[in-house]
């Protein structure tokens, strides 16, 4: 039989991806139909921002502890039985947020959704799986384009469904496990299982991901300090993820629905990046010099951000913003010192209304949404193509903890910062951070066999 041609390998194998893509899409539409509202969501019940911080913490904390075992899972048992685990424990996450009553219960649907939270890395392995060394990155690009359009579509919907129950946050929620709901059933008939029992590799059977295992990683030479950059990066800019809606609406005065219009620009931002531009990129640039570019690109969002001018928006209303946060669906406002409008969080004082700072936080936007766009994928890339095929799901898993145990400290540093230096604090810390993280990946980060053998192949 003749062999392939080499250049069939430069391209994407679209019929392969098309059914993780789909699927991560209607999974994320349920994530992203929540991630605007739950700052605000924790606000109605009378959170402080380091409260808010904590409740943005808990599901990364959680993923943290769950994702390494799910990922050695995958490399043991397959990808598609765990995927399908992972998306149950969302399901049930989501209808216990619809359910909840209290700060406690938002926070228990938060642990449980991510204890069983491996979607994301699993599907990275999936796509690992069915991709080549020069398609991986655009496959994995993918997954994030995939997350972008989910940040367009989910805000859509959560602005639909809050118009539709009187912005009743509740609701959301459900309409959340719908999405789940569905993500599982196309699991279950459409995805086919990517690692066959011959190629789960030995060091899948360490059933356990321990510390050990992680601080291994972390002595790895090839890939040890794009783990560290991996978990910087995201301390920087976790707290801009979990943190922009209560920024923009003490900034601002943006309400769930207008947050939700900051998520859908972001997200069209962000599938142009991931849903062709970097592909062009990965090909023109590899994905070391990818690295480089969204450090630099992420730094400069997260600086824009923080110089934000304080200039409510025309149409806001302290009075209106106010009920909102504290009567949910046209019910009886919440019997405590918040029901009369003194929130925890400050909202802006009515009048010098403009549009000036709405313009500027979407222009900030801009390379915020271009950095986080390519960085996250071109780290992953490199790190699977730095270990062996047998390796991918459990150096995957292990790169979703470090990612988890970030967003775990991220918002709880920057709910602390915002709390006691104002709201600039966090963004601004932020985009140091990813500048000095430029510096040393600059520095340390050197060529690695992804782009040695091509070169010495060429010679």
């Amino acid at each position: 039989m003749p062999s392939t041609p080499p250049a069939a390998t430069d391209k994407l194998d679209l019929k392969k991806i098309l059914p993780v893509f789909v699927i991560v899409l209607i999974d994320l539409l349920g994530m992203t139909i929540i991630i605007p509202l739950m700052p605000l969501y924790a606000t109605s019940f009378g959170a402080t921002a380091l409260l808010i911080g904590v409740m943005g913490a808990a599901y990364p904390a959680a993923q943290f502890v769950g994702a390494p075992f799910l990922g050695r899972l995958s490399d043991r048992y397959g990808r598609k039985p765990v995927l399908l685990f992972s998306q149950l424990g969302t399901f049930i996450g989501f209808i216990l947020l619809g359910l909840a009553g209290s700060l406690p219960w938002l926070l228990l649907a938060r642990l449980v959704d991510g204890l069983s939270g491996a979607n994301i890395s699993t599907a990275q392995a999936v796509i690992s799986d069915s991709t080549t060394e020069k398609t991986r990155t655009q496959g994995l690009g993918l997954v994030g384009a995939a997350f972008g359009l989910g940040f367009v579509v989910g805000p859509i919907i959560a602005f639909g469904s809050l118009a539709l129950s009187g912005n009743n946050y509740h609701v959301p929620a459900f309409v959340a496990a719908l999405f789940s709901a569905l993500s599982m059933a196309l699991t279950w008939f459409w995805l086919p299982e990517t690692l066959p029992a011959e190629r789960r590799g030995p060091n899948a059977r360490k059933m356990a991901m321990t510390p050990g295992a992680m601080f291994q990683a972390l002595g790895h030479p090839q890939i040890g300090l794009l783990l560290v950059l991996m978990f910087m990066q995201q301390i920087a800019f976790g707290g801009f993820e979990q943190l922009l809606s209560l920024f923009t609406m003490s900034r601002l005065g943006l309400n769930a629905s207008g947050n939700a219009g900051i998520f859908v620009f972001v997200g069209i931002l962000v599938v142009a990046v991931q849903g062709g531009l970097i592909g062009l990129w990965s090909r023109r640039l590899g994905d070391r010099k990818l690295v480089y570019l969204g450090l630099a690109a992420l730094a400069l969002g997260l600086a824009l951000t923080a110089l934000t001018p304080a200039q409510p928006v025309p149409w806001y209303s302290k009075a209106a913003l106010t009920v909102e946060l504290t009567v949910q669906g046209g019910q009886a406002a919440h019997t405590n010192a918040y029901a009369t409008g003194n929130l925890a969080v400050p909202l802006p004082a009515d009048g010098h209304n403009g549009w000036l700072g709405l313009a500027w936080i979407l222009a900030a936007m801009v390379p915020a949404a271009i950095g986080g766009g390519v960085l996250q994928p071109s780290l992953n890339s490199l790190i699977t193509k730095r270990v062996e095929p047998h390796e991918i799901g459990g150096t995957l898993g292990i790169s979703a903890a470090f990612l988890s145990g970030a967003n775990a400290l991220a918002p709880l540093i920057g709910g602390a910062l915002f709390q006691t230096l104002g709201s600039t604090a966090p963004f601004l810390t932020g985009g140091l951070i990813l500048a000095a993280l430029w510096l040393l990946a600059w520095q340390l980060i050197r060529p690695g066999r992804e782009e040695l053998a091509p070169a010495a192949a060429r010679a």
